[in-house]
């Protein structure tokens, strides 16, 4: 049975994956590897997994503006996730998923402690939903 929950439009498209979630902040700055898509921010709970192909779910961002950059470089690296999805957006990580390209959405109408790494999951950053199960 497949689920669909409303969500905020952030970045428009549609992207689909496992998810890959997380209730700590990212980031892309000197957390995430452009070149491997990789999480390197040392203790953080990704740490050492690879965020490409995948709908990333965090709460929401921290760090430098240029993470914004470093998302369009994991994008032209071939090492971007395939949708993002945030508790609560803002700028760095908007901008950043917009410029790559990336499709995003925000405050889904569920807790984000029921997002479950492994579901396979599609962001439509256009409409505002995410989808899970089939």
């Amino acid at each position: 049975m497949e689920v669909i929950i409303r969500a905020r439009p952030i970045a428009k498209g549609t992207g689909t994956g496992p998810l890959l979630v997380t209730d700590k902040a990212l980031s892309f700055l000197s957390g995430v590897d452009p070149a491997s898509g990789v999480v390197i921010e040392q203790g953080h709970p990704l740490e050492g997994r690879s965020i490409a192909a995948t709908v990333l779910a965090f709460p929401f961002g921290k760090g430098s503006t240029v993470g914004s950059y470093v998302m369009y470089a994991l994008q032209r690296n071939g090492r971007a996730p395939a949708a993002i999805i945030n508790h609560e957006a803002e700028p760095i990580v908007a901008v950043g998923a917009i410029i790559a390209g990336i499709p995003m959405i925000d405050r889904p109408e569920i807790p984000f402690a029921e997002l479950k790494s492994g579901t396979i999951a599609t962001v439509d950053g256009t409409d505002g939903s995410l989808r899970m199960g089939a």
